[in-house]
């Protein structure tokens, strides 16, 4: 292993995964480059004041991502998603991954953990086109790789001005069944899985994670938040015809929720790699309740 790979360029860093991972690797003892727009921002300060390298860059400025590459050893990619009025752009979300990619390719970076999008047992899951060709890209690399693909992140309930997800006047609002077990999972989970991967490339190389921690119907979810928080939270499925107005990606993910697909993560075996995978109890127990009183008390 060569002394550059103890620096891990980190996107995505004022973001959740990003975040989450950049500080889970300088606690690990790994030094950390940490890719900025606006490196006064309040995340980025952050960032500098836990002992990250800030480097200022976009996925749009590819002369931005060769230098950010240049000297790191290991990269974690979270291109920003592309969604507008019209939907996904898979094209501009693909290559925003293959660009950052390829720039990694040609400066002799090591090894790439590229976070997606969990699947469906069907692959027909909205937003995740550009996702699997950037992973389908990454498998070709030549690097040393791993991919994560985390289902609905727990910290989603704290969600504001959204149509779906996120906690609005007691009530939780979503897609998906009532009845029917939804995976989800804790980000600092996913970044956890991250630095494992950073620590042993090997046992890692070539692995695709489908990444959760619980399994709880949404009814169920909000009666655990109504006990830990003490406010009371009930859930309710969007119907058909809001799906349909929300746009073609959405209303695919009603339907086929309600065929019985949905995200199949495999969360025992996780459990076994990583021992410390919250629940959504431990995730409200730890944090997520603290945050959430202040949302349901306005």
């Amino acid at each position: 292993m060569s002394d550059r790979n103890g620096l891990v360029l980190v996107t995505g860093a004022t973001g959740k995964q990003g975040g989450a991972t950049a500080r889970g690797l300088l606690a690990a003892g790994r030094s950390v480059r940490a890719l900025v727009r606006d490196p006064e921002s309040a995340a980025a300060q952050q960032l500098t004041a836990a002992g990250a390298e800030l480097v200022v860059g976009d996925f749009d400025r590819p002369d931005s991502l060769v230098a950010a590459v240049a000297g790191v050893g290991a990269v974690f990619a979270v291109p920003p998603a592309a969604f507008g009025p019209d939907g996904w752009d898979v094209e501009l979300e693909a290559t925003r991954g293959e660009r950052l990619l390829e720039a990694a390719r040609v400066a002799g970076v090591e090894q790439f953990v590229f976070t997606g999008v969990a699947s469906f047992e069907l692959e027909s899951q909205w937003g995740a086109k550009g996702k699997r060709r950037i992973e389908e890209a990454v498998r070709s690399s030549g690097l040393r790789w791993t991919i994560l693909r985390p289902v609905r992140f727990m910290e989603n309930y704290l969600m504001q001005g959204f149509p779906v997800d996120g906690i609005a006047d007691g009530l939780h609002r979503h897609l998906f069944p009532a009845d029917r077990p939804l995976q989800m999972i804790a980000v600092d989970d996913v970044a956890a899985f991250a630095v494992l991967a950073f620590t042993d490339p090997e046992r890692f190389h070539g692995r695709t994670l489908e990444l959760a921690g619980d399994a709880l119907t949404p009814s169920t979810a909000a009666e655990l938040i109504t006990e830990i928080t003490g406010h009371q939270v009930r859930y309710q499925e969007i119907g058909e015809d809001e799906a349909a107005g929300l746009g073609p990606e959405i209303s695919a993910v009603h339907r086929l929720s309600r065929q019985g697909q949905g995200w199949h993560a495999d969360i025992p075996a996780l459990r076994d790699i990583h021992p410390g995978l919250r629940t959504l109890r431990a995730w409200l127990t730890e944090s997520g309740a603290a945050q959430l009183k202040p949302l349901l008390t306005t």
